[in-house]
C-alpha cells in the first residue's frame, strides 16, 4: 500500500555559488542546491515525513545536480518538469566580510520562472496532506504567480492544508507588488509564517494586530521569526513565544526555511503550538550554527542534541 503523501512544495530551486571572499578578486566558489521550497522539503523529509517538490528545472548540468540532491535527501521528484526553454536559476553569494554577505540572482527567464498551472494540477494530485508555499515563487513571473494561486485555490477546496512562508525578496520585487498578490493568497492558506518586517505584507497593523486580522479572516496558525529573539505563534485564542536556542552563528541561510520545517513537521505530527513552534526554533537553531542552507539539519534522532549544550562541547 502507498504510503500517503505528508507533503507538497513548490517552488524554484537553484545552484548557488558561495564565494570565499570578493568577486572582483576571483573568489574560488562551492556549488550548493539552494531554494525555499526545496530547503524546507529536505528539512521535512530527514524528519521522516513524505515530501515531494514541484518546480521547473533546466536540461542543464544544474538541473541534474537539483534532482541529484533532491534524490539523495528522499524528496520525490515525479512531479518536476525539465524544460528546454530556460535555465535552471543560479544564485551567487558573495560574503564580503564576516558580517556582510551580497547575493546576485540569475534568474530572470528561467526554467523556474516559466511554471505554469499544469504543472501544479499534476502534482496536487498527489492528495498530500499539506501544501507549501511561499511569496518568492509569485515574484517571478505572471505565469507563476498564477500557477501558485491556483495550487492555494484547488488544495484549500480539496481540505489540504495550505501554507505560506512570505519570504519577501526585495531583489525580485517591490513590497507594493508583494502586498497586493500575496493578500489574494493568503485568503486560501492556513499556515503564514513571517519574519517580524513581512507580516504587513498580508495583514494590516503591529504583529498582534495583524495576526488577529488573518485569524479572523480563517488562517488557523501565524507564526513570526524573529531571529536571535526567538518567535512567536498565534493560534486561536492563544499565543506562545518561544526563545531562540543558544548556539554558535557560523551561516545565517536557510535558517528561515528550517524554522518552517520544524514547525510543519510538528503540526504535521499533531503537536501543540507550543511543542511546534519549539520545534521550529531548534531546526531554526541547527541551521545557523552549521553551513549550507539545509545540510546540518537534523534527523528525527538527532533533535535532542542541541539540548543543554555549551559552545565546544564534544560528544562521546
Amino acid at each position: 500500500m502507498t504510503q500517503r503523501l505528508d507533503v507538497l512544495t513548490i517552488g524554484e530551486s537553484m545552484v548557488a555559488f558561495h564565494g570565499d571572499g570578493a568577486w572582483s578578486e576571483g573568489s574560488r566558489a562551492s556549488a550548493r542546491v539552494a531554494g525555499a521550497e526545496s530547503n524546507v522539503a529536505i528539512g521535512l523529509a530527514r524528519l521522516g515525513h513524505t515530501v515531494s517538490w514541484c518546480g521547473r528545472l533546466g536540461t542543464d548540468p544544474f538541473g541534474d545536480l537539483v534532482l541529484r540532491q533532491l534524490r539523495a535527501e528522499a524528496v520525490g521528484v515525479e512531479h518536476v518538469v525539465r524544460d528546454p526553454g530556460g535555465p535552471t536559476g543560479l544564485m551567487f553569494v558573495e560574503h564580503r566580510t564576516a558580517d556582510v554577505v551580497r547575493v546576485e540572482y540569475r534568474r530572470d527567464r528561467s526554467a523556474g520562472s516559466r511554471l505554469r498551472l499544469g504543472d501544479v494540477e499534476a502534482a496536487l494530485g498527489a492528495g498530500p496532506r499539506l501544501l507549501h508555499l511561499t511569496g518568492i515563487t509569485p515574484a517571478l513571473s505572471p505565469t507563476a504567480r498564477c500557477a501558485v494561486l491556483h495550487a492555494a485555490e484547488v488544495a484549500r477546496a480539496g481540505q489540504v492544508l495550505v501554507s505560506l512562508d512570505v519570504n519577501f525578496r526585495s531583489r525580485l520585487w517591490s513590497r507594493e507588488e508583494a502586498r497586493d498578490a500575496l493578500r489574494d493568497l493568503v485568503r486560501h492558506v492556513d499556515v503564514v509564517v513571517a519574519s517580524d518586517d513581512e507580516l504587513d505584507l498580508v495583514a494590516d497593523g503591529d504583529d498582534a494586530a495583524a495576526a488577529r486580522e488573518l485569524l479572523g479572516s480563517g488562517v488557523g496558525h501565524v507564526a513570526v521569526k524573529r531571529g536571535p529573539d526567538g518567535a512567536t505563534l498565534w493560534t486561536g485564542d492563544e499565543r506562545y513565544d518561544v526563545p531562540a536556542l543558544r548556539v554558535t552563528a557560523v551561516d545565517p541561510f536557510g535558517a528561515g526555511d528550517a524554522f518552517t520545517a520544524g514547525l510543519l513537521s510538528g503540526l504535521l505530527d499533531g503537536l501543540g503550538g507550543a511543542e511546534s513552534l519549539r520545534r521550529g526554533a531548534r531546526l531554526g537553531a541547527f541551521a545557523v550554527s552549521t553551513l549550507g542552507d539545509w545540510h546540518g539539519l537534523p534527523r528525527r534522532d538527532e533533535l535532542h542534541l542541541l539540548d543543554g549544550l555549551r559552545p565546544g562541547t564534544l560528544l562521546r
